[in-house]
């Protein structure tokens, strides 16, 4: 009696959304390279296009990064002059993160190959289909927030 292999079970989706954020990482690190940014520098800066004006620890949070690395990240950005820091009128203690037009233009610079990526990645996906992957991943960030 000959065994029959059992059937093979799907990946976790935990093991597939990596795998997405992995290689859309590889893609966002070749396309914003010419710039001299990297893939995390560019979330933070469309982190700042959304919510300029964050602190540290908040911009840190948004970014995926750890507390320690964005000192570091901010830090380049600023020494490129695509970001810069100034004390919170509310509380003079924290330092504000703003985005300049220069880090405006390099986003701007790289929103049609983002988009491009992005389309990409749903093409073979009807509109209703990403759509709900956008609200399916949206639920899923939230209830482990």
């Amino acid at each position: 009696m000959l065994d029959t292999p059992a059937a093979k079970t799907p990946p976790s989706l935990l093991y597939m959304v990596k795998q997405v954020e992995l290689v859309v990482r590889s893609h966002l690190d070749d396309l914003v390279k010419p710039s001299g940014i990297t893939a995390l520098q560019y979330t933070a800066l469309t982190v700042l296009e959304r919510h300029d004006g964050l602190s540290a620890a908040q911009l840190a949070r948004d970014s995926f990064v750890t507390a320690q690395s964005i000192a570091d990240l901010v830090r380049s950005l600023e020494n490129r002059g695509l970001v810069r820091r100034e004390r919170n009128p509310r509380n003079r203690r924290e330092l504000l993160i703003l985005l300049t037009d220069a880090g405006r233009d390099v986003l701007a610079l790289h929103e049609g190959p983002v988009r491009e990526l992005e389309e990409r990645m749903v093409r073979d996906l009807t509109a209703q289909q990403s759509e709900q992957l956008r609200q399916a991943l949206t639920k899923a960030w939230h209830a482990l927030s």
